[in-house]
């Protein structure tokens, strides 16, 4: 999906620094997501803005809080408020979730891109350090994240290092992964699937259109 773009750069007198790009993240859970996006954020930050909303929620909640956002920006925009947001992103596990169906299908009716992980956000971490290409269910690919981040939810400095570090290892395997269940003939998103890497690669300006 291609993300949405903003307005203009406005003018900025007095410098020639080049505008950054500003990314509206929503995200699932309340410290992992944001922790993660927060260093990608420091280690960029003379490029990008990324902006985590503090709404928290399933899914759908999460692609309905975005649309608004969205609609707020939009308006704002018009009357000459700012320039609104480059791309407006969801981030959220497939896990359990009901209506995730409808919430796809809504955020891409509305320009929002999605960085989805099935079963969760850790399979994505778990292809930094390796393949994983048999289905996991969610205890285990965050039991499998833990034993080679060394830490849970709440993401050390080592462990964020190491996932920058790695993260091209991590985008081939899911690349391969969508690959994979592509010439299977598997519906998108099957697990083991995550589509984090393309936020990634957008926040590092290698996925622009």
């Amino acid at each position: 999906m291609t993300p949405p773009s903003g307005g203009g750069p406005p003018e900025r007198h007095g410098s020639r620094r080049a505008v950054r790009r500003e990314i509206l993240a929503f995200v699932e859970g309340k410290k992992t997501e944001d922790l993660y996006l927060v260093d990608w954020r420091r280690r960029f930050r003379d490029n990008i803005l990324i902006t985590v909303d503090p709404f928290r929620g399933v899914p759908l909640s999460l692609v309905a809080h975005a649309i608004e956002r969205l609609k707020d920006e939009n308006r704002e925009q018009r009357k000459g408020r700012g320039r609104g947001f480059d791309e407006v992103w969801c981030v959220f596990d497939v896990d359990e979730h009901p209506n995730l169906p409808q919430a796809v299908d809504l955020a891409r009716r509305h320009g929002i891109s999605l960085a989805i992980s099935n079963p969760c956000l850790e399979l994505w971490f778990i292809l930094h350090f390796e393949d994983q290409t048999a289905w996991i269910d969610k205890g285990k690919a965050q039991e499998r994240s833990e034993q080679l981040l060394g830490c849970s939810k709440v993401l050390t400095s080592s462990a964020l290092q190491a996932l920058f570090e790695r993260h091209a290892d991590a985008t081939s395997r899911a690349q391969a992964l969508e690959a994979r269940h592509s010439s299977s003939g598997s519906p998108e998103g099957e697990n083991p699937s995550s589509s984090v890497w393309r936020l990634i690669e957008s926040i590092r300006g290698e996925n622009r259109s």
